[in-house]
């Protein structure tokens, strides 16, 4: 057997003759425990609230969302139309239009954007599932819309309302200065009957209407749409899909994948990931400076022991590594206990729900590979730089 791993076993599982270094090292093994338990669990916190977000960006947006490079229309013609049809690997595709507008109701008033849709939205997107009071769009309902849960809020709107419509405005198409307010805008009367709660930026953002009416709204043609929404059938072959369309609409047109519509909010999540991992990773480095101070005493305590291995012919190196090594089988230790309680405690968290946000909403967590790699590389480079800088306090005037 090695011989300074032999010694180090030794000195970590036998109980010191001195109280106080029995209690320093219990504190140092519970402290590399908690580290790991808090570490893991922030870790896998994140990635529960990282899927649980994406998952509403999964229902709002679309895998490839095309549009013009200039201006905020196009004409869905034949070309463009026989380009996304013969495009293998689509499974379908929407039309979309997108408008800033003003809406009011009662005498309230809300700024968002309209959304109008054709009948194969839903086949691309999965926002109707979001409705909970009312229905979706119904081609039998013309005037019908379904707004977000924050425009009802702020307007005091409900739905099925008949007495009082909610009247939608878009700028009238022009150039030069307003005139006559009262011929500056096209208005429509719609009746809302549905309501949708998705997350707070979205529900009071978008209100969806039909894509007719929207391009009565807008005096748009038939052909004038804003933009392209597709949901492909394999997502690992988007990227390819992504080149194809690339090159068949030129510079003209923008393709864009969900993550790029939404930048500024996977980027957030990432800095958030990140910077509490850092956050963590400090309180765990701190938490190791009990090893150090564990380890320092007992090398204090064993110098007896010390200076006989060297008088039998240990050399300087085997004796730091012994102390390297009960060191760093400390940490080792209080991450398999560590470790073990977290993964535990994620596992009856999926199933049993133990810490809620809200009454039905449960704190979302996610079990995964990565964080239980990252969990074990931090504590281990951690758990072996503690033991290297307090073994490094061992000197030949310590053992002469």
């Amino acid at each position: 057997m090695n011989f300074p791993l032999y010694i180090a076993k030794r000195y970590l599982f036998s109980k010191s003759s001195n109280n106080t270094i029995n209690i320093i090292t219990g504190i140092a093994t519970l402290g590399v425990i908690i580290g790991t338990l808090a570490l893991f669990i922030v870790l896998s916190g994140f990635s529960g609230l990282r899927s649980f977000s994406v998952g509403f960006l999964n229902t709002a947006d679309p895998d490839i969302k095309i549009s013009s490079e200039k201006g905020k229309s196009f004409d869905f013609n034949t070309d463009i139309k026989t380009i996304v049809e013969n495009q293998n690997g689509v499974a379908s595709y929407s039309k979309v239009i997108e408008e800033r507008a003003f809406f009011e109701y009662n005498e309230k008033t809300h700024i968002a954007y309209i959304k109008g849709i054709d009948a194969h939205y839903t086949n691309v997107n999965s926002i109707d599932t979001t409705v909970y009071v009312g229905t979706w769009l119904d081609a039998k309902i013309p005037s019908g819309v379904v707004i977000g849960n924050g425009i009802s809020n702020k307007l005091s709107l409900g739905i099925f309302d008949f007495l009082e419509p909610l009247k939608i405005y878009v700028p009238k198409a022009g150039k030069g200065y307003i005139t006559n307010p009262n011929n500056a805008f096209k208005k429509i009367n719609t009746q809302p009957i549905g309501i949708f709660a998705l997350v707070g930026e979205l529900d009071s953002k978008f209100t969806f209407i039909s894509l007719e009416l929207a391009q009565e709204l807008l005096s748009y043609t038939p052909e004038q749409i804003s933009a392209i929404e597709i949901k492909v059938t394999n997502f690992k072959e988007r990227t390819e899909i992504i080149n194809q369309l690339k090159n068949k609409f030129g510079s003209q047109f923008k393709i864009e994948t969900r993550e790029q519509l939404n930048a500024v909010f996977y980027k957030m999540l990432n800095t958030e990931n990140l910077a509490s991992y850092l956050i963590f990773t400090l309180i765990l480095i701190i938490a190791l400076f009990n090893v150090i101070g564990a380890i320092i005493m007992m090398i204090l305590d064993k110098r007896d022991n010390l200076k006989t291995l060297y008088s039998i012919g240990a050399t300087m190196k085997e004796i730091k590594q012994v102390f390297i090594l009960q060191g760093f089988m400390l940490s080792v230790f209080g991450l398999f206990v560590g470790l073990s309680i977290g993964i535990s405690l994620v596992l009856l968290q999926k199933k049993y729900h133990l810490f809620m946000i809200t009454q039905h909403l449960a704190y979302p967590v996610e079990l995964t590979f990565l964080n239980i790699i990252t969990v074990i590389i931090t504590i281990l480079v951690l758990g072996f730089l503690a033991s290297k800088i307090a073994s490094s306090r061992i000197s030949k005037k310590l053992v002469e």
